[in-house]
């Protein structure tokens, strides 16, 4: 039996002209450049993809969420508690978070806490297999963005993070500040102040606000509010509301407004009591 055939190749140089001409001209780097376009190609939609961070202690649960989400074109991180979520947060912030309440090793809530104190502004949708309106209330209270129970449709989660994040994309840029009084509103930065005492809301609390602020004195019913503070999202209710103006409330009166500044309209909704 004949030894087998052993093929080499061999390298010519190339003599003449410029690096990129050798190149053109189907050189030894053409593959690799090939590879590296293919690469940075990559990179690139990576960066303009949306970022979910699921954190969840099912892994059943979270792989499904993994692969619903990437099949609709985000990229997915998952953690199963709430420290090795936090932790990573620094070096890789997701544009939101689906984040469970009932998790060994910082729960929710706690990893909630932890995020507001430094971020205000990445959404939070909170899961909770315990479907009770405490739950609910807690969760938005901490600085949650939305709520929904388990059991889940998968469908349904997935047409809220749409909604949630296009809040959270809304186009400020073009508005002019508002100013009520001592309060004073940036939409095209989400800044806003009292007095000079920086306001630190998130984003479904700023639109809150500022969609009462346009109109001072005027009351505000609650489906109003939210249907043009959230025109794309139709799983918010009363107590969604009611929460977020808490938590309002709660900020503008630390900053030194008064407490009457946010007023509840019985039977009809709120008002922002500031004179002009």
């Amino acid at each position: 039996m004949p030894p087998p055939l052993l093929i080499q190749h061999t390298l010519t140089p190339f003599s003449g002209g410029t690096e990129a001409e050798f190149r053109r001209k189907g050189g030894e780097n053409s593959a690799e450049d090939g590879l590296i376009r293919t690469c940075e190609a990559h990179h690139d939609k990576l960066r303009t993809m949306k970022h979910i961070a699921i954190v969840d202690d099912e892994s059943t649960l979270r792989d499904n969420l993994s692969y619903a989400l990437d099949k609709e074109g985000y990229r997915v991180s998952s953690f199963p508690n709430g420290q090795d979520a936090w932790e990573a947060y620094r070096d890789n912030p997701p544009h939101l978070y689906v984040l469970d309440i009932l998790m060994p090793r910082m729960d929710g809530l706690e990893f909630c806490r932890l995020l507001r104190r430094e971020d205000t502004k990445t959404p939070i949708i909170f899961l909770s297999s315990r479907d009770e309106e405490l739950d609910r209330v807690l969760g938005l209270e901490t600085g949650g963005d939305d709520y929904i129970g388990k059991p889940f449709s998968v469908r349904e989660l997935l047409a809220r993070i749409k909604a949630v994040l296009r809040r959270a994309d809304g186009e400020h840029s073009q508005e002019p500040p508002i100013e009520v009084g001592p309060l004073h509103m940036m939409p095209g930065s989400y800044k806003a102040d009292w007095n000079g005492e920086e306001l630190i809301f998130t984003l479904s609390e700023y639109r809150l606000l500022s969609d009462l602020a346009r109109s001072p004195g005027t009351v505000r019913t609650r489906s109003a509010l939210y249907t043009t503070a959230f025109p794309d999202d139709q799983f918010v209710n009363e107590r969604a509301v009611d929460s977020h103006i808490k938590r309002i409330r709660r900020k503008l009166e630390v900053a030194g407004a008064p407490k009457d500044t946010l007023e509840t309209v019985y039977g009809l909704g709120y008002r922002l009591g500031i004179d002009t």
